[in-house]
C-alpha cells in the first residue's frame, strides 16, 4: 500500500467527513458538553448499547452522580441501581473506581494526557481516544467496531478486523486521518458515519459521503467487508432458581463479590452444566446442591439425597427466562418446592442470603432476567432506582 497516497486520501476522507457531520449529526445529549467526565459517561454507557438505550439512563446518571466527586464517593450499590438494565454491569463498577482514581490522584481534576487518561481504571485504548479527542480536542485514535468496518471497507482490507495485528494496521491509519482533521469534530464523524450511514446490513451506500473514494464500494465489495473470523460458540447452561416465599417474604441471595453479576441479587439457585436434562435428573441436582435449604441438613453431616428420594412432582416450575451474555447463555429454570417445607432455621448458615419483604424487592440490585421473573411472578417492577 502506497503510504504518501493512502495519507491524502485519509486526509480528504476526514475533511469530507466532518463537513458531511457538521450538516448531518444527531442531537445527542453527550454532544452538548466537552466535559471529560461527561464524556466518559456516555462512552462507557455506549459500548455495546444502542443510542437510544442510553439516553434516559446517561440523564439519570448524571442527575444522581454530576460530577467526579459525587460519583467517586457514592455507595456502589447506589451506582448499581441507577445503572440497572442496562447490562454490563463492570462496566459501572469501573466508573466509580475511575471517579475515585481521579479524585485520589488528581484532585479531582480530570487528566489530560493519554498517559494518565489510559491509566483510570477500566478505560481501555478506545475510551482513551474518544476523551482525549471530544473532550480535549487531541488527536488520538478511537477504533471500535464502527470504526474497524467503515476503515476496512475505505480502504479495501479484506483480513479479519478481529485479527490483532490487521486491528493494528487501521488503528494507524485511523491516527493518519485524526491527525489531519479536527480530532473532536473527526472522532464523532467517524462514529455517527458507522452509526448511521455505513452499517453492518444493507449499508447506505448511495448517502455516504465518502463513497468516490471508497475502495470497497468502487469495487463493488461492500457485502464481503469487514471479515471476522467465526466466534466460538457460547457456554449453555441450565440455572436452577428456587422460589421460596413465606408470610409475604422471598429468599433472596447476593452472589459473590467478583466475576459474572457480581453483588447482584437471585434466587437461591445452581448452575447446572446439562442440555435437556430429565426432569427427575434436574430436581435431584437442584435439591443436592441446595440441600442446606431443607429438613435434614446439618453442618457436620450434610445429607446426601439419593436416586429415588424425589419425586417428580416434588417442584412444580413457574417461571422460565432466557438471557444472552457475551459469552454464555443462560436458560433459568424457576422451582417452587411441594410438599416439603424449607428449614427456614437454617438461613442464618446460607452464605450471603436472606428472607426479604417483597415490599422491598425494588430496593436491591437484580440481573435483567431476574427484573423479568419477578415481574412475571409477582408482577412488580423492580428496574426502577428508588
Amino acid at each position: 500500500m502506497n503510504l504518501r497516497k493512502t495519507s491524502e486520501r485519509l486526509a480528504v476522507f476526514a475533511h469530507n467527513l466532518e463537513v458531511w457531520y457538521g450538516q448531518n449529526k444527531r442531537a445527542l445529549p453527550w454532544r452538548e458538553t466537552t466535559d471529560p467526565y461527561r464524556i466518559l459517561v456516555s462512552e462507557t454507557m455506549l459500548q455495546q448499547t444502542r443510542v437510544e438505550t442510553v439516553i434516559p439512563y446517561y440523564h439519570r446518571f448524571l442527575e444522581r452522580f454530576p460530577d467526579v466527586q459525587s460519583l467517586a464517593s457514592a455507595a456502589e450499590e447506589d451506582v448499581m441501581k441507577i445503572w440497572q438494565g442496562l447490562g454490563y454491569y463492570s462496566r459501572a463498577r469501573n466508573l466509580k473506581r475511575a471517579a475515585a482514581a481521579v479524585l485520589a490522584d488528581y484532585q479531582g481534576v480530570f487528566p489530560n494526557t493519554v498517559e494518565d487518561v489510559r491509566a483510570l481504571p477500566g478505560v481501555g485504548p478506545y475510551t482513551t481516544g474518544a476523551v482525549m479527542s471530544i473532550a480535549f480536542n487531541q488527536p488520538v485514535a478511537a477504533v471500535d467496531g464502527n470504526v474497524l468496518r467503515v476503515v476496512s471497507r475505505y480502504l479495501g482490507i479484506e483480513d479479519p478486523i478481529d485479527d490483532p495485528a490487521v486491528k493494528r494496521v487501521i488503528s494507524e491509519h485511523t491516527q493518519r486521518a485524526v491527525e489531519q482533521s479536527t480530532p473532536r469534530l473527526f472522532t464523532q464523524a467517524l462514529m455517527e458515519l458507522g452509526a448511521m450511514v455505513c452499517t453492518p446490513r444493507k449499508p447506505q451506500c448511495l448517502t455516504c459521503p465518502i463513497q468516490d473514494d471508497c475502495t470497497a464500494f468502487q469495487e463493488a465489495r461492500v457485502a464481503r467487508i469487514p471479515v471476522k473470523r467465526p466466534k466460538p460458540q457460547r457456554k449453555r447452561l441450565t440455572v436452577v432458581a428456587l422460589w421460596i416465599e413465606q408470610d409475604g417474604q422471598l429468599l433472596v441471595e447476593q452472589r459473590q463479590g467478583e466475576g459474572l453479576l457480581a453483588n447482584m441479587w437471585q434466587l437461591p439457585s445452581v448452575e447446572l452444566e446439562v442440555d435437556n436434562a430429565p426432569e427427575l435428573s434436574l430436581q435431584l441436582l437442584a435439591e443436592t446442591r441446595l440441600q442446606h435449604l431443607f429438613p435434614g441438613y446439618t453442618d457436620d453431616v450434610p445429607t446426601v439425597v439419593r436416586e429415588g428420594t424425589v419425586q417428580p412432582q416434588a417442584f412444580a416450575e413457574i417461571a422460565t427466562a432466557k438471557h444472552v451474555f457475551t459469552h454464555l447463555e443462560w436458560m433459568v429454570r424457576v422451582l417452587r418446592p411441594i410438599g416439603f417445607p424449607v428449614k427456614t432455621e437454617t438461613m442464618g448458615r446460607t452464605v450471603n442470603a436472606r428472607f426479604v419483604p417483597i415490599s422491598d424487592l425494588p430496593r436491591l440490585v437484580w440481573p435483567k432476567v431476574y427484573v423479568k421473573i419477578l415481574h412475571d411472578v409477582l408482577r412488580i417492577d423492580v428496574a426502577s432506582p428508588t
